[in-house]
């Protein structure tokens, strides 16, 4: 009876390595997985007040927090930083606000301008924002504005939230990534440009 000739394991080893979908080359081991330590960046800082469904907290510390000069585009809804030093005509069309670093339960790190009174008149708007972040300094809070109210309603968590990861980034760095495209430091910004109707 003649002798069955057995198929070259090499022959077909070679053949499964050069399938680019072979599973044993594409699959990851356990081991891999242990040993790699994946660091998320950020590298998006939104400026804006809470989402009205969104339970927020303040970081607690002051050096997370700044008085600023800003400027609002509103048909666009982009918020600039201004250095009214260097650019003083833009006084007039300005607003002071104090800048909270805040954070919702989804991990998404926010600057969060609460605004000071113009002309020293305070109105029910922006007092209850200032509350609504000096609560947020201490536990999960959510803020809705009510129309009827003229003022932002705050509702605290019914149960205990643990507290957020806050990012290791320092305030200065949140501040260069949000305002990395908004910061107006020149007469001759596109912003400024803009309202004095020049093209």
């Amino acid at each position: 009876m003649p002798e069955i000739e057995k198929p070259d394991l090499k022959i077909v080893e070679a053949a499964v390595s050069d399938d680019p979908f072979d599973l044993e080359q594409l699959k990851v081991d356990q081991d891999f997985l242990e040993t790699t330590s994946v660091k998320k960046l950020l590298t998006t800082v939104p400026v804006r007040k809470p989402n009205a469904q969104d339970f927020v907290r303040v970081h607690p510390s002051p050096v997370y927090r700044q008085l600023l000069a800003m400027f609002e585009l509103k048909e666009e809804r982009e918020i600039y930083a201004v250095n009214l030093r260097l650019v003083p005509e833009l006084q007039v069309e300005c607003f002071i606000a104090t800048l909270f670093t805040a954070i919702n339960r989804q991990g998404v790190v926010f600057l969060w301008p609460v605004r000071m009174p113009s002309d020293g008149r305070s109105n029910d708007w922006h007092t209850s924002a200032a509350t609504a972040a000096q609560q947020a300094m201490q536990g999960w809070i959510r803020m809705r504005s009510n129309m009827s109210l003229g003022a932002y309603e705050i509702y605290k968590a019914a149960d205990k939230i643990p507290d957020p990861e806050w990012p290791s980034l320092s305030f200065q760095e949140l501040i260069r990534i949000a305002f990395r495209d908004r910061l107006i430091t020149t007469p001759d910004h596109p912003v400024i440009r803009r309202l004095r109707g020049a093209s």
